[in-house]
């Protein structure tokens, strides 16, 4: 995504297109993997009402991610998403058509504020190679606009540590009766006590299960 950011802009849309969880936790896993904090920004919630991305995002709000709710073509929440990038370098990511040129237009006006383009490979074949745009917004703030995905790769993630890069899962994992406990289906797990005692959305476990035992949808 970029090489040291201060924290990843996740950007999805609610609606052309729609949300694709495991593109959202390949994004989250990602930056969990890199110590990297990470908010949710939702964009297009002009087209929805806005308890319908409450129910859609609250896999995630359960496991402590901020969510911003944003429409580039209204302007709702672009001055609350700019503020939380003051000071920072941000990289914004997301799938091709969530709008997130759209966004940072709005956020990034001034085009001549663009620093310089920073070659990546995107890991779609050996030789192909996309751009990453660094702007400057102030002194201290920069954001850095990358390429529209498609697929994302988990290259470099610990699967033996999986469940340490699912937050929610982080207060229980010492607590279940095997140490070595993959929270599948052993005896005494606290993760799926957790599961069943509403501290861990359903859905954020069965991402961790799939991802677990190669049964992820693509």
């Amino acid at each position: 995504i970029l090489a040291n950011p201060d924290q990843l802009i996740a950007v999805v849309a609610i609606r052309d297109p729609e949300p694709h969880p495991r593109m959202i936790d390949r994004l989250l896993l990602l930056a969990e993997a890199r110590g990297i904090h990470a908010i949710l920004c939702v964009n297009k919630v002009d087209l929805v009402d806005l308890p319908e991305v409450d129910r859609v995002f609250e896999p995630y709000k359960m496991a402590g991610y901020p969510i911003v709710p944003t429409s580039a073509h209204t302007g709702v929440g672009v001055d609350e998403l700019r503020a939380l990038l003051t000071g920072k370098i941000s990289a914004f990511a997301g799938s091709s058509g969530v709008g997130k040129s759209s966004l940072l237009n709005r956020i990034i006006p001034d085009s001549e504020e663009r620093i310089g383009d920073i070659s990546a490979a995107t890991g779609k074949g050996k030789h192909t190679t996309t751009w990453t745009t660094l702007f400057q917004l102030d002194r201290n703030t920069f954001v850095a606009d990358t390429p529209g995905m498609r697929a994302l790769g988990l290259w470099g993630i610990d699967f033996e540590n999986l469940d340490e890069l699912f937050p929610e899962f982080r207060p229980h994992i010492g607590s279940c009766y095997y140490g070595d406990c993959r929270h599948l289906d052993e005896p005494d797990c606290a993760v799926l006590a957790a599961v069943e005692a509403g501290e861990i959305h359903p859905a954020r476990y069965d991402s961790y299960r799939k991802l677990l035992v190669g049964d992820e949808e693509e």
